[in-house]
């Protein structure tokens, strides 16, 4: 079964986006600065309309996102869906993982990668950053956030 490239940097995502931010708080997904910029009124809300033109990945999830369902979607139910959702993923990554980790030692040899989690084998060197021959979580943590800000950036690195 072929897993699409999308799917590992989901099943990543949280390790590499949401770190830690300096006061403990956690980073957010959806910014201050796009959430205003979405909110084309200005009401402090967004409408169906307003997420779909602005975020249309979650306007899909509209109605899980409006827990009140009045219609608008508050910056805290979206704080609130996402959180979720950042849960979710992590959990969802941290399984895939365990399931490839066939000997159990916290870390992938490169042939478990290639069993387990084929799309890491491709940039398996990279991610291996203290060449042991394994990588870790914190390893591939640390090479996702380092793609992100490429892609951010404009380098448009990746996963390939």
């Amino acid at each position: 079964m072929r897993i699409p490239k999308i799917a590992l940097l989901l099943a990543f995502l949280p390790f590499a986006v949401y770190a830690q931010q300096p006061g403990g708080g956690m980073a957010t997904p959806v910014k201050n600065a796009h959430f205003k910029q979405a909110d084309a009124d200005g009401n402090g809300s967004l409408s169906r309309a307003e997420m779909e033109a602005h975020m249309p990945k979650l306007a899909k999830d509209f109605e899980a996102v409006d827990t009140n369902h009045d219609g608008q979607v508050s910056r805290e139910e979206l704080r609130t869906f996402m959180k979720a959702k950042r849960a979710a993923l992590k959990q969802k990554g941290s399984e895939r993982f365990k399931q490839a980790d066939t000997d159990g030692n916290g870390t992938l040899s490169r042939e478990e990668a290639e069993k387990g989690m084929p799309r890491l084998v491709k940039n398996f060197d990279a991610i291996d950053t203290n060449k042991d021959g394994q990588i870790s979580p914190d390893e591939i943590r640390a090479y996702m956030k380092d793609r992100m800000k490429s892609r951010k950036g404009g380098a448009g690195a990746g996963m390939r």
